[in-house]
């Protein structure tokens, strides 16, 4: 493993032009009316290149399944393929649903993400399914989903020992490896470097709060889908924070929804577009994100309305500067170490000539 003061130059970011902390970018590889899983993956791989290039610390794609305008239900495949097309920034899961999947697998997929591009790799986990209920059972092969997530502190120490190749003599598992792994580094002739990915714990709510500040571990949490926790669960994270030998103090990045487009009229129908997918999401009719032109024709029922408004209360859209201006404040009221920006659109042109005008309004370097 890294040592402490690696590991926490790898975690905290570093900060330019004039944003007030870093800047990353959260991707769930959308897929818009019209187009392609494909179109969203070369979307991915661009908006990854223009964040290398304009000084966004880190890029984390997030597991989600069964839901047809989310192609990311593959996290460490699609890592592998921005690793591939990327030579500086981070690359993470925000996160990888851990109750959904054995330790050991994760340790073994990440081991290879380590492997393909070293010092790179963030491992972020979450214990929530990404997915409804059935589809769940479907990936665990179970219908006791509470067991899963009941289990998570259980199941992240096991993958952190697999992760660490640390397992006690005596335990049923201190002859298994993940491989590639700090194993191969102790074989007769190794020289595999023994660092492994930095853990984060991802959350929505006070549970994966405490629980990364007991541990000591950096901590992201869903602002762009649980504003209202917000506080409550960076304030329980500080003050329950006990250093360990990856972080000396707290760190907390939020996941934040925004949008900056040149026309603020074009925000608004863009967002509007967004806030009709998550309508059908929640009401259980999952699809491609719609156009504007759809959004706007479409025939909102006063409940509906009522949840756009307050779902889009919490995405920050506007012009670069009113953008820029919202960033601002809500990394204010907040404290935030870190803002992850994932901007929601139909068309994969929209998002990443967001993350270029947001770059732009502060000043981030342009670099070749």
């Amino acid at each position: 493993m890294a040592t402490s003061t690696d590991a926490a130059e790898e975690i905290r970011g570093t900060t330019h032009g004039t944003a007030p902390v870093p800047l990353s970018v959260l991707d769930l590889v959308t897929v818009g009316a019209g187009r392609t899983a494909t179109d969203a993956l070369h979307t991915s791989v661009d908006i990854a290149r223009l964040a290398e290039t304009r000084g966004y610390h880190r890029y984390w794609v997030a597991e989600h399944h069964s839901m047809p305008g989310v192609a990311s239900s593959s996290p460490a495949v699609i890592l592998a393929h921005l690793a591939a097309h990327t030579d500086r920034i981070r690359l993470g899961s925000g996160g990888v649903m851990l109750p959904n999947h054995a330790p050991l697998v994760i340790a073994e997929q990440f081991g290879t993400l380590e492997a393909l591009a070293p010092n790179r790799v963030d491992l972020g986990l979450g214990r929530a399914p990404g997915t409804d209920g059935a589809t769940a059972a479907a990936l665990r092969r179970s219908d006791r989903l509470h067991e899963g997530a009941d289990d998570f502190p259980q199941q992240l120490i096991e993958l952190t020992r697999f992760l660490d190749d640390d397992f006690p003599d005596g335990h049923p598992y201190s002859r298994i490896h993940a491989v590639p792994g700090p194993v191969q580094a102790t074989s007769p002739g190794g020289v595999q470097s023994p660092h492994r990915p930095p853990v984060w714990l991802l959350g929505s709510s006070g549970f994966s709060a405490r629980l990364a500040a007991t541990l000591g571990l950096p901590f992201a949490f869903a602002h762009h889908f649980s504003a209202q926790n917000t506080i409550p669960a960076l304030d329980l994270y500080r003050e329950s924070f006990r250093p360990s030998e990856l972080l000396a103090e707290p760190y907390a990045l939020i996941g934040v929804a925004a949008l900056a487009t040149d026309d603020e009229q074009e925000a608004r129908r863009q967002v509007l577009a967004a806030a009709l997918n998550m309508v059908r999401l929640r009401t259980g009719r999952p699809g491609l994100v719609p156009t504007p032109a759809e959004a706007e024709a479409y025939d909102f029922s006063p409940l509906e309305q009522e949840f756009v408004a307050s779902w889009n209360s919490n995405v920050i859209h506007g012009t670069p500067d009113a953008v820029r201006a919202g960033l601002d404040d809500l990394q204010k009221r907040t404290g935030a170490d870190e803002l992850m920006i994932t901007a929601n659109a139909h068309g994969g042109d929209v998002r990443l000539r967001s993350y270029e005008l947001i770059a732009d309004a502060y000043g981030l370097p342009a670099t070749a």
